[in-house]
């Protein structure tokens, strides 16, 4: 009985430490950290969501983006995606903004794209709601096609 409790207590401990290991990481202040010294970070979580606006959006798909050095990440076409923000010049208006040929039906049922992190070393937060489904297909761009 003994050994169950001090195991329970060892655990307990190690739980907690942990913890207070990831509060620490996750309350220190984001630092530009460079890789090599060369480039500034870019690093992008990207969702996107069922809903009206963020606060009230259902994820549905999420993938993170970093594109230096080299584009990586979650993102199934990194490098389109990196190079679609890189002529935009990480304007991610420009890239929700495309324009298109194409006809959408005018149904209500929104959804909302979201862009969280760094690009190019200064603080990026995005979010944009198409009308429906059919018009964010036509113009999300590479960037938020996942």
């Amino acid at each position: 009985m003994r050994y169950i409790t001090g195991a329970i207590a060892l655990g307990t401990a190690l739980v907690l430490g942990s913890l207070a290991t990831t509060a620490q990481a996750v309350a220190a202040p984001a630092q530009p950290a460079r890789t090599g010294g060369l480039y500034a970070p870019t690093e992008l979580v990207l969702t996107i969501g069922q809903g009206d606006s963020r606060a009230s959006a259902t994820a549905l798909r999420a993938a993170t983006l970093s594109c230096m050095p080299t584009a990586s990440g979650s993102h199934p076409y990194a490098k389109a995606a990196c190079g679609q923000l890189r002529a935009a010049s990480g304007d991610f208006t420009k890239v929700t903004g495309l324009a298109s040929e194409r006809i959408c039906n005018k149904i209500w049922d929104p959804i909302v794209v979201t862009a969280d992190g760094v690009w190019q070393g200064r603080r990026v937060t995005f979010t944009h709601t198409f009308a429906n489904t059919c018009e964010m297909t036509y113009g999300k761009g590479s960037v938020f096609e996942f």
